[in-house]
């Protein structure tokens, strides 16, 4: 009897069956293509291979993303599906401009194109992008699953509009439908892509979370009963996911023992609000400028100084 699979074992699966198909669809693609004198189709396949580089960079990133801190890492490998739909992203960019070059080229001397067989080789396509599309879907809320979440469904639709295109030019016979279908495939390519590669910088660079806001968030801390002031408020993403805290929080003079219960109360409210669970609290007492001319933050600090907590605790 085998065990239950982890997500990331079901994502690892996933993203094999994607790589093995879309190798033989660009195959196929590249083939027909030629065969049919089509740039949109021979610009599916230079789409559909950068697939295979983003899916082959995922699968790479879901491995490294499991794989526990060290003293080295401490934080583990959190960051690896960021950088690897970074970096589909911006090779997602670069084809999609190649793309719309080899179009503009087309329309100055137009070619003549099979369009029969540039249909049935994107029907094909549609099928393909659509069955991984589908199967990707349940994990989008990874970074690096919705990039090839993104080039699936951009496939899907471009491909879709290769089927559009062919019937277009089988009833016309206008060629210059054709490069026209590139172009637009190479905006939609460029669009998508454009809004990963600024959510990855964001995290790449320690932005504050796109879903968070500072201000609300020193709000529900300030909100804590015992809490007098919140300041070096930090927030970032280590992964897509999952957000880190550190801040400084001022505090009257209290026993010890009152300062946990202070501590779980931020803890609790930046975990239900925000879903914030890596924190790194500081207390400071607020006569710390004036006690022996301190800088440093005085002996209560350490109690529970540093708390995380995992989404299942309360």
């Amino acid at each position: 009897m085998h065990m239950a699979d982890t997500p990331d074992q079901k994502i690892k699966r996933i993203l094999q069956l994607s790589m093995a198909l879309t190798l033989a669809y660009v195959v196929a693609a590249v083939v027909f293509g030629l065969r049919a004198r089509s740039l949109a189709l021979i610009s599916e396949a230079g789409h559909n291979l950068s697939d295979l580089a983003a899916i082959a960079l995922s699968f790479v990133a879901v491995y490294f993303q499991t794989q526990p801190a060290t003293e080295r890492k401490t934080f583990g490998y959190q960051r690896a599906g960021v950088l690897a739909a970074f970096v589909n992203s911006a090779v997602l960019v670069g084809l999609s401009l190649w793309i719309a070059f080899g179009a503009i080229r087309r329309f100055a001397s137009p070619v003549p194109v099979e369009s029969s067989l540039m249909m049935a080789v994107a029907a094909a396509g549609v099928l393909m992008n659509g069955v991984i599309a589908v199967l990707l879907w349940r994990f989008t809320r990874d970074l690096n699953v919705r990039s090839v979440f993104l080039h699936m469904l951009g496939d899907m639709l471009s491909t879709a509009a290769v089927i559009a295109g062919g019937a277009a030019i089988f009833f016309t016979g206008l060629t210059w439908i054709d490069p026209l279908l590139s172009i637009l495939i190479a905006a939609m390519i460029l669009w998508s892509s454009v809004g990963i590669i600024r959510e990855t910088l964001n995290i790449l660079l320690e932005g504050t979370p796109r879903n968070v806001q500072l201000v609300e968030v020193r709000q529900a801390m300030r909100s804590v009963e015992g809490v007098l002031d919140v300041h070096d408020l930090h927030i970032w993403s280590l992964g897509a996911n999952s957000h880190a805290l550190a801040s400084h929080v001022t505090i009257d003079e209290r026993p010890a023992s009152e300062c946990a219960g202070i501590l779980d109360g931020i803890n609790c409210a930046l975990r239900d609000r925000f879903r914030i669970t890596h924190t790194t609290i500081q207390f400071e007492t607020s006569g710390c400028e004036t006690t022996h001319g301190c800088s440093a933050p005085p002996s209560l600090e350490p109690v529970g100084a540093h708390h995380h907590h995992h989404g299942h605790e309360h």
